[in-house]
């Protein structure tokens, strides 16, 4: 698979030294299986357009702006140059401001990884210096990045040969677990814990990414390779057409085969 163009480019400082990264998305959900709404008349796709709450009329792309609401219906609008005004040195550089033990950020604050690797070959020996240096003292880099055009405080942890970094959940976003668990004071019985110990040690295995594998994912898969095959191939217009000069053989077959589709599928179920 290749390399996943950079979501971010920057610069990555610790004092002195300074050298050019770049950060992509750890994960990807582009794997998944995803439906486009349709108008079932035709089998054209439905467009999703912005329109004016009260007169509702069609706004064009550059007639829409941010607003933010400080009562009903009144909204103060900001501009991108009002936006970029208000841009921190952060948009372009992770400045490590301070360092904490690599087993002290609890993982409810973490949020999404990314991966963070040199951007050019001179920054190569200055990267490898701060990853290196981190990883000989057990420690995660604290730092703060513009995303989105929020400012994200992020950890930084080293990992084989690059670094793996993490956006942090604000403070106010994580709620209290004493809130939930003070209530739990029930002791468990020691026979009890004794006999789950059993299960869970003859369950243990190494961990493998197909533990976290998605059943109903695999069968809409399972269930669109089939809608394929019995679907006949057609060729769709290149050009939008009127109802005069369109092909309306096409559009007669299509619904022939959704009607097969939809029978033999009845009859495998009463089959089964």
């Amino acid at each position: 698979m290749a390399p996943r163009s950079p979501y971010w480019k920057g610069y990555l400082k610790l004092s002195l030294v300074t050298c050019p990264v770049a950060m992509t998305p750890a994960t990807s959900e582009s794997e998944k299986v995803r439906f486009h709404t349709l108008n079932k008349q035709t089998g054209n796709r439905v467009m999703s357009r912005y329109v004016d709450s009260v007169t509702g009329k069609l706004v064009k792309d550059e007639d829409e702006a941010k607003g933010y609401e400080r009562g009903e219906n009144d909204y103060v609008i900001l501009t991108d140059d009002d936006l970029e005004s208000v841009e921190l040195d952060t948009v372009r550089t992770m400045d490590i401001e301070k360092f904490v033990p690599s087993d002290s950020v609890e993982w409810v604050y973490l949020e999404t990884p990314f991966y963070l690797t040199a951007n050019d070959k001179i920054g190569d020996e200055a990267f490898a210096v701060i990853r290196d240096a981190m990883k000989a003292e057990g420690v995660l880099g604290v730092s703060r990045v513009v995303m989105g055009r929020r400012e994200r405080a992020i950890v930084l942890e080293p990992r084989d040969k690059g670094i793996v970094v993490w956006t942090l959940r604000f403070g106010d976003e994580v709620r209290p677990e004493d809130e939930y668990f003070s209530g739990i004071d029930k002791r468990a019985d020691e026979t009890a814990v004794s006999a789950v110990e059993q299960v869970i040690n003859k369950r243990t295995k190494d961990w493998s990414p197909d533990m976290v594998s998605d059943p109903i994912e695999e069968s809409l898969l399972r269930l669109i390779a089939t809608k394929k095959k019995d679907l006949k191939p057609t060729k769709r217009p290149t050009k939008a057409m009127t109802d005069v000069d369109a092909p309306k053989s096409n559009i007669v077959n299509i619904m022939d085969a959704l009607k097969l589709s939809v029978e033999k599928e009845l009859k495998s179920r009463r089959s089964g």
